[in-house]
């Protein structure tokens, strides 16, 4: 082949690959152009969804910006609505335990007035009812209170209304207490007269036996009359019924006096009264009778327990009160 053909041939070559490489690249560029496209519009939803997810981080962040300060409003909130009902309780209970301890102060006055435990009784169990179910603040006023409850039913103090019923009692018997002179004018009534014959009719010296038994009963008869007993406490039987009616309400008399006395707590002018009480009935009436021993015991008996005796003081509670109440 000839250099022109040779040329022509790569001519022809070098056209027909430039315009493959035309098409080619042209295609590459068809190709790069619409990557390119692609591109720009992914980029341009890619910032889309960016801006809105941007935007709705932006929300979250406002919501939850704003729920924290809800959540800051609502915890304070609760603090003061807990402050309230804290306070609300403290007021509750400060209430209570002045009004436990006016109740204690009050029961103590009338209890020292009446001498009874009864009212201070009362008091403590009824306060310490109503502190039951407080708080712990309570719990050491419940204690105390407990304390002085036990240490008041433990207490030996005198039952005014058994002893004042007891006087009643004794007060019932003296009416039909006998005394010493009508034991002696029984006895003297009961004792029979010594039985005397006469001597049988027809005996020698008749007339001689029938005026000795004569004269036995003339001085049987006069013996009768006169008795003779010995007596310790003669002005016992020398009574007349006047005296022995105003021995008897004179008894009775000192008795309901020992009676006044005890419920007015005065025991010492109430043992006046009871020895003298006691004094009367040893001298006067019949020792023997069973009314004479039991008015005996019932004396003995309200000596023995009319006696002064100090009332336990609600200490411990009232302190235990005062402490609570300095608790905030």
């Amino acid at each position: 082949m000839s250099l022109a053909g040779l040329a022509l041939l790569i001519a022809v070559l070098a056209l027909g690959w430039a315009a493959w490489s035309g098409q080619r690249l042209g295609k590459v560029e068809r190709i790069l152009v619409k990557r390119q496209d692609d591109g720009a519009q992914q980029i341009t939803e890619a910032r889309l969804l960016a801006k809105q997810a941007e935007e709705g981080a932006r929300q979250a962040l406002a919501k939850a910006t704003l729920l924290e300060a809800r959540l800051a409003e609502v915890g304070v909130q609760r603090e003061q609505i807990d402050e309230l009902m804290r306070s609300m309780v403290r007021s509750r209970e400060d209430q209570l335990l002045g009004e436990a301890e006016a109740a204690l102060r009050a029961a103590l006055q009338m209890s020292a007035i009446t001498g009874s435990a009864e009212p201070l009784v009362a008091a403590l169990q009824g306060s310490k009812e109503r502190l039951s179910g407080g708080s712990l603040r309570l719990e050491p006023v419940r204690i105390a209170m407990e304390r002085d409850l036990d240490r008041l039913r433990n207490a030996p103090l005198a039952d005014l209304s058994t002893l004042a019923r007891r006087l009643d009692e004794a007060v019932a018997l003296v009416d039909n207490l006998p005394l010493i002179q009508d034991l002696v004018q029984r006895e003297t009534a009961q004792t029979p007269a010594p039985e005397r014959r006469p001597p049988p009719a027809g005996e020698a010296g008749s007339a001689g036996a029938w005026l000795g038994w004569f004269a036995g009963r003339i001085g049987e008869e006069l013996r009768s009359l006169v008795r003779i007993r010995e007596i310790d406490r003669p002005e016992a039987i020398l009574l007349n019924p006047e005296q022995a009616f105003l021995l008897r309400e004179n008894l009775k008399l000192k008795l309901l006096n020992a009676r006044l006395a005890v419920m007015s707590r005065q025991f010492d002018t109430a043992q006046v009264d009871l020895q003298a009480c006691q004094a009367a009935l040893a001298r006067y009436f019949d020792s023997s009778h069973r009314r004479h021993a039991q008015l005996a015991e019932l004396l003995q008996g309200v000596a023995r327990q009319a006696q002064p005796s100090a009332l336990p003081r609600p200490d411990d509670s009232l302190a235990a009160l005062t402490a609570a109440a300095g608790v905030r």
